[in-house]
């Protein structure tokens, strides 16, 4: 079980950190969809960023 964080004495949920730490796999895997023209493969390419994540926030939960 993950604890809190404080930082400047404020609490801070570590679901927070899991979503910083989504976001920037995310980030990283923006460049690679924009290497293999990801748009070309589905109808809404923003949506479908949205629901990777998704799913790298639920693999960063579960893993860590």
């Amino acid at each position: 079980m993950r604890h809190d964080i404080t930082i400047g004495g404020v609490l801070v949920s570590p679901f927070v950190l899991d979503a910083l730490v989504a976001f920037a796999i995310l980030v990283v895997l923006r460049v690679l969809f924009r290497r293999i023209r990801l748009g070309r493969f589905v109808a809404n390419p923003p949506l479908a960023e949205a629901g990777i994540y998704v799913c790298v926030l639920a693999l960063v939960v579960v893993l860590l």
